[in-house]
C-alpha cells in the first residue's frame, strides 16, 4: 500500500468504496478458508485482471512487487524448509494476492472515502464503547503516513548514496525510525494542543 490514490475514470475508480472493501475482506477470508492452490492462483489471476480493468499502469504493479519480493522469497524459503513446496507456494500466492488487491483498492479509492466507509461500518460497534469517529480518524491518519514514511525513506537512501553507504540496512533503518518517531511526536503534540476529541 505504498502508493495511494491514483486519479482515473475506470469502472473501479467509479465504484463505491464499501463494496470494494467488502471484496477485499471476502478475498482475505476466502484464500485462507479454501486451502487449495488452484483457488488461490485463480484469485491472484482475477486480481491481475482487476489491475487491467482499473487502467493502472503495469509499471505500478512492478513497483509494488519490487517492494515485496524479499519478503516473499524469505517466506517461501522458510515454508519450503518447514512444510514443503505446497505450503511455500500457498503462502507466497496469498501474500501477493492480498497485498496487490489492497494496493489496488487504495489506488482507486480516495482516502477520505475509505475513512467514511470504515466509519459507517463501525457505527454498530458504538454499543460496545467503540468510537467510530476516532477509529476513522486514526485509520485515515495511518493511511496518510504511509507515503510520508516512503518519502522519508527515499530521502535517507539518497543521502546514503551520496555518502557511499547505500548497502547498509542499519544506515537506512535508524535514521528512518528517528524520522518517523519525530513525525509521530509532532502529530501527537498537535492533537493534544487542539484537545482532539472525535466520535
Amino acid at each position: 500500500m505504498l502508493s495511494l490514490y491514483r486519479p482515473g475514470d475506470s469502472v473501479l475508480h467509479r465504484a463505491r468504496v464499501g463494496p470494494k472493501l467488502a471484496v477485499l475482506l471476502g478475498t482475505c477470508l476466502a484464500v485462507f478458508v479454501v486451502d487449495e492452490l488452484w483457488f488461490t492462483a485463480l484469485c491472484g489471476a482475477v486480481v491481475l485482471l482487476l489491475w487491467r480493468l482499473a487502467r493502472v499502469p503495469y509499471r505500478e504493479l512492478g513497483r509494488q512487487l519490487r517492494g515485496l519480493w524479499i519478503v516473499a522469497v524469505l517466506l517461501a524459503l522458510f515454508q519450503l524448509w518447514a512444510n514443503g513446496w505446497y505450503e511455500a507456494a500457498m503462502t507466497v500466492l496469498r501474500l501477493l494476492t492480498l497485498l496487490l488487491l489492497a494496493s489496488l483498492v487504495t489506488m482507486t479509492s480516495r482516502t477520505s472515502d475509505i475513512v467514511d466507509a470504515l466509519e459507517t461500518a463501525a457505527r454498530p460497534l458504538a454499543v460496545v464503547g467503540l468510537r467510530p469517529g476516532r477509529l476513522a480518524f486514526l485509520i485515515g491518519l495511518t493511511l496518510r503516513f504511509i507515503p510520508l514514511i516512503k518519502e522519508r525513506a527515499d530521502e535517507v537512501r539518497a543521502a546514503q548514496r551520496a555518502r557511499g553507504v547505500e548497502h547498509r540496512p542499519l544506515a537506512l533503518l535508524l535514521p528512518l525510525l528517528l524520522n518517523t518517531l519525530t513525525m509521530a511526536d509532532a502529530v501527537s503534540e498537535a492533537l493534544d494542543a487542539r484537545g482532539f476529541e472525535s466520535g
